[in-house]
């Protein structure tokens, strides 16, 4: 046998990925008992949540939980307080004995006066685990007929009730008939409807921003459709104010986009939560009655496919914004090329009359400057003459005029060749 040690270094992340299997265990729940659950949308951010678990705990003189916990129980009452952080949300988590009867208010609970939630209430649960008696089967009544869903579980060890409506504080209602559940069983169960419950809340945040944002995509494609309608008659002089425009309609889209793009993907991942729990609970409908599963995807996936639907056109609005600022900065490229083009023409005319310039200039200077250097020549001429020199002033300045001239021109020519030389390399 190979001996030696199994302390090997440990990669970053293990610690993490093997705790987190464990992170949310089922409890382990009593019959009969009253469940309560409310969840808080955590606006405030992580801390304001971490410091009114911290109150409660102090209160209870037990140690506050650490700022890096993501969940944290302890004792109240005849119960257990239990608080877990999700990532936009809290859920605190109390059970209790059940009152006398089904829906009967639990005079004492962490939720009354002195509790400071950490944030907006988003979801809000009553569940009352009770076992099978007739008493208990004539609850069904308080629940609202028109939305009842009832249903065996479990393979029948129990039953569910609720009509997904809130009582007088606020609370879905859910009676939990139980025919012989484990501890651990009724935990599984407990906490899959809890979850159904809240994350079906959370999934439906999508679809009020989704209706908000209709009639603005709405009006974009509206403004698309009026700008593309005057490209097709070729309205090619407002090129640039069309453009202005639909750079306008573009900014909007991608600003309702990115307010939209967290939202419509969490409902997106809630929904799904949703239909994996609903999945496992592997229900068998009552005769005469709906199952939870039926009833919230009569009502979740219309809601869903609105949000998808609202997705769906901002990403197709914003392809079709792109074709059509294409189209547009081809037509001004084709405007800017046309007028490069006019404006190089007129840049060569104007050089080819520079130069024409330049060379009556060049002809004018050789004149000029050859009428100074012959008027020298005839001062040194007189000057020889009155030497001695026998040929007259006029004579010899006559004579240099013709050597003077060209000499000026060969010079001016020697110097232009020189320069074009020049700017050539």
């Amino acid at each position: 046998m190979t001996k030696g040690s199994f302390a090997f270094p440990q990669a970053t992340a293990r610690a993490q990925a093997l705790g987190e299997i464990h992170a949310r265990p089922y409890a382990l729940v009593p019959s009969p008992r009253v469940i309560f659950q409310l969840a808080f949308l955590t606006e405030g951010g992580s801390a304001v949540d971490h410091a009114v678990m911290a109150e409660l705990s102090r209160s209870r003189g037990i140690a506050p939980p650490g700022r890096d916990a993501s969940h944290h129980a302890l004792s109240w009452g005849q119960g257990t307080l239990r608080w877990e952080r999700h990532t936009e949300f809290s859920t605190y988590f109390w059970d209790a004995p059940v009152p006398e009867s089904f829906g009967d208010p639990v005079p004492v609970h962490p939720f009354g006066d002195s509790f400071s939630p950490p944030g907006t209430l988003i979801s809000g649960v009553r569940l009352e685990i009770r076992a099978e008696t007739p008493s208990v089967r004539a609850a069904l009544s308080v629940f609202d007929p028109t939305s009842l869903c009832y249903s065996e579980v479990k393979g029948g060890q129990a039953a569910i009730a609720t009509d997904f409506r809130q009582d007088g504080d606020g609370l879905t209602r859910i009676l939990v008939i139980d025919r012989g559940l484990t501890e651990a069983g009724r935990g599984a169960l407990v906490q899959r409807l809890l979850d159904i419950e809240t994350y079906r809340t959370l999934a439906m945040m999508g679809l009020p921003l989704a209706q908000s944002l209709s009639p603005d995509i709405r009006r974009i494609e509206d403004g698309l459709t009026g700008i593309t309608n005057a490209m097709k008659q070729r309205a090619r002089d407002s090129a640039d104010a069309l453009l202005t425009e639909i750079t306008r309609l573009a900014a909007e889209l991608e600003a309702n986009a990115a307010l939209s793009l967290y939202r419509f993907g969490a409902s997106r991942a809630y929904y799904g939560i949703v239909q994996e729990r609903i999945h496992t609970l592997a229900e068998t409908p009552e005769p005469g009655y709906e199952s939870l599963g039926s009833f919230l995807e009569r009502r979740l996936a219309p809601a869903m496919r609105t949000c998808q639907s609202v997705e769906e056109r901002q990403a197709n609005l914003s392809r079709k914004l792109a074709r059509a600022t294409a189209l547009l900065r081809s037509w001004i490229d084709v405007e800017l090329e046309k007028l490069n083009a006019t404006l190089l023409d007129s840049m060569d005319r104007r050089a080819r009359l520079q130069l024409r310039l330049q060379q009556t200039v060049e002809g004018l200077s050789v004149a000029a400057i050859s009428y100074y250097v012959v008027g020298l020549f005839g001062y040194a001429a007189k000057a020889a003459h009155g030497l001695g020199l026998p040929v007259k002033p006029e004579t010899l300045t006559g004579i240099a005029v013709p050597f003077v001239i060209l000499g000026m021109w060969l010079l001016v020519r020697a110097i232009r060749k020189r320069h074009t030389g020049e700017e050539g390399h």
